[in-house]
């Protein structure tokens, strides 16, 4: 559920650009399908690096518990957000044309001690959308109770595409 008026969020999904929507999408849709209420908003941290210092700052003020920051080419989101901000941050990177995301990741991944960022694969926006719920769900019996179900389902999935297979062979 993206963010409205009358309810704090408890994740920030936040990206370098508009375009990055695309990738960062699926972020939002699996805090969606777990109920786990956001926000989503573009901060550059070369265009707009006021805003995006004082977002990181006021996150936790504001009732964030984590923040999801996606980011292409120089990737610097993530672990700026990181330097400010003391909740956990998640670092998607996002493919562009050039390398696609390979310098993303390496920059997004590539920490100095000190400023951690965790850090899910190019393009991984649902697995970070789902890391977010798992840290979340450390404190809520009732994700971690949708967390358990989700788990047995994706079980069940490969079984069945199992028995699908087995039937072509």
């Amino acid at each position: 559920m993206p963010f409205h008026d009358s309810v704090r969020p408890r994740v920030g999904v936040v990206m370098g650009s508009d375009s990055d929507w695309t990738v960062m999408a699926a972020a939002s849709e699996i805090l969606s399908e777990f109920g786990v209420d956001h926000e989503v908003e573009v901060v550059s941290a070369h265009r707009t690096p006021e805003k995006m210092i004082d977002y990181g700052r006021d996150a936790s003020s504001r009732g964030l518990k984590v923040i999801i920051a996606g980011a292409g080419g120089a990737a610097h989101l993530p672990g700026m957000l990181a330097s400010v901000t003391s909740l956990p941050v998640i670092g998607v990177p996002v493919p562009l044309a050039r390398l696609d995301g390979l310098d993303s990741l390496l920059s997004i991944v590539q920490m100095p001690a000190g400023i951690p960022v965790a850090t899910v694969s190019i393009g991984g926006a649902k697995n970070a959308g789902l890391l977010a719920v798992r840290i979340l769900a450390t404190t809520d019996e009732g994700l971690s109770g949708k967390l358990a179900a989700y788990q047995t389902d994706l079980a069940e999935q490969v079984e069945v595409k199992n028995r699908a297979l087995k039937l072509q062979l």
